[in-house]
């Protein structure tokens, strides 16, 4: 199920509305949990029982190594337990037929005949890169006694299986959202903050993303040689596709959190206005550069051993980036890309940027980040580097291809005018300096009944996130 669907919108959504604000009336935080747990195991049981079952066993593992972490004196043998545990579960879903499928072509080359591992295609878990990181979060919290171990099982459950953020994030720690969990109570403030957020994140993916999408895709099924033109077209379009789609969801999330009285942290904070790439990195999926930060970077001594240790800090984090993101080299690439300008900026080219007019900072970053993204979108190494080399090859020829140009339509043109606006805070310093506040309400509901009215002729269109 997806926050961009009919069901949801229209059955799923306003039945857990209603339970939970009839729950709200009673004044018990313990029935207020259980309309949302219960919420949440349909939402998630939508795409597989099965997956359902691994994810409640994963929680009652975790939940019974965050006990025996609290009680024992060998804490760190039960932290060990629990985040092997939760690595396993990871590496074999995620990686397991990316691991065997690169085992083969090194015992293959090594033995001098072709050796392949038959491992049955192992079928992705929704979301499971998110859940995995919230819960070995928790277990680390309360080992480093951030947080004490919750004692109530349901609880726990409801933290890792919150429906809202579960499928595509944003990260949510233990430690932000515990009190609410044990106490809370939704505003009207709250409540409305949330419908607005909610209808903003709705309309991002339905109109901007999918919009951006749908070029992005034909340019990218394109081979061999094709226009620079449509290369660099598809390349942007891209690029606020995913921008847009993903923080599209972290909005109906954090949304979605405040209906129910929970206070998520942003995930995005205009990353494509950024002057550098470590800038980028501190605007891009805030809760995951966050989460490395804290539970990687910082271990590893950050930057605390020098700048040789530094320097190998940060390229171990950036590869561990690109391999969350995916089971394929084209991810692990795109980290180490990252990687490097992080390196080269670390080096001294950042403390130049800062000496440089701003406008060429963000003109640096933005191609180095559009390139970026051609690695992320393409199917493998080898038609990323095709697709980049189209780009810097100047060829005005082959305009008339049909599945290309038929993408060009006003709806296009427009929505590219607004994700490019939008992309700064052009739009929410209008909306702060607005003074009609009734005005404002109005427009956020006719934009919902738009979105509404537009949604019911598409097809299914899924978050890019969901398969990481």
């Amino acid at each position: 199920m997806v926050f961009s669907s009919i069901i949801f919108v229209f059955v799923f959504l306003p039945v857990v509305l209603i339970s939970y604000y009839l729950a709200e009336g009673s004044g018990k935080i313990q029935f207020k949990n259980l309309v949302v747990l219960v919420a949440s195991l349909i939402f998630y049981s939508w795409g597989g029982m099965k997956y359902l079952f691994l994810l409640i066993g994963l929680v009652i593992i975790n939940y019974l190594c965050g006990l025996m972490i609290e009680k024992s004196n060998r804490k760190g043998l039960f932290l060990i337990l629990g985040l092997s545990v939760d690595i396993i579960d990871l590496l074999f879903f995620k990686y397991m037929n990316f691991i065997a499928d690169n085992l083969g072509i090194v015992c293959t080359k090594i033995a001098g005949r072709e050796i392949s591992f038959n491992i049955p295609s192992i079928a992705l878990p929704i979301g499971i890169s998110f859940f995995t990181f919230q819960i070995m979060s928790y277990i680390i919290d309360v080992y480093k006694g951030v947080v004490p171990a919750q004692k109530n099982i349901w609880r726990l459950m409801l933290y890792i299986m919150m429906f809202p953020q579960l499928i595509a994030g944003p990260i949510v720690r233990y430690s932000d959202v515990n009190r609410e969990i044990e106490n809370r109570h939704t505003t009207l403030e709250m409540a409305e903050a949330g419908v607005k957020r909610f209808i903003i994140g709705f309309a991002k993916k339905v109109f901007v993303a999918n919009a951006m999408g749908a070029m992005a895709d034909a340019v990218f099924g394109l081979s061999g040689q094709f226009n620079s033109v449509y290369a660099w077209i598809g390349a942007i379009s891209y690029t606020l596709q995913i921008y847009y789609d993903f923080s599209a969801y972290s909005d109906m999330a954090i949304g979605l959190g405040l209906i129910f009285g929970f206070h998520f942290n942003e995930n995005f904070n205009y990353p494509y206005i950024s002057g550098s790439i470590q800038e980028f990195w501190r605007r891009w999926h805030i809760s995951l550069s966050t989460w490395f930060r804290d539970y990687v970077y910082i271990p590893l001594g950050g930057n605390r051993k020098g700048k040789a240790r530094t320097y190998l800090n940060l390229w171990i984090v950036f590869l561990l980036t690109g391999i969350w993101h995916g089971a394929a080299w084209q991810f692990i690439i795109w980290g180490l890309y990252h990687g490097l300008f992080m390196f080269i900026e670390r080096l001294g080219f950042g403390k130049v940027l800062k000496r440089l007019p701003v406008w060429i900072g963000r003109i640096y970053t933005g191609i180095v980040v559009i390139v970026g993204w051609v690695f992320f979108r393409a199917d493998n190494i080898e038609i990323a580097i095709n697709y980049i080399k189209n780009m810097f090859t100047i060829n005005l020829a082959g305009f008339n291809v049909d599945s290309v140009l038929f993408k060009f339509t006003y709806l296009y043109y427009f929505m590219l005018i607004v994700a490019i606006i939008a992309s700064t805070p052009v739009f929410r310093v209008a909306e702060e300096r607005f003074k009609n506040k009734r005005l404002a309400k109005a427009g956020y509901l006719i934009l919902f009944f738009i979105t509404l009215t537009y949604l019911a002729g598409l097809s299914y269109n899924p978050f890019i996130y969901f398969k990481f």
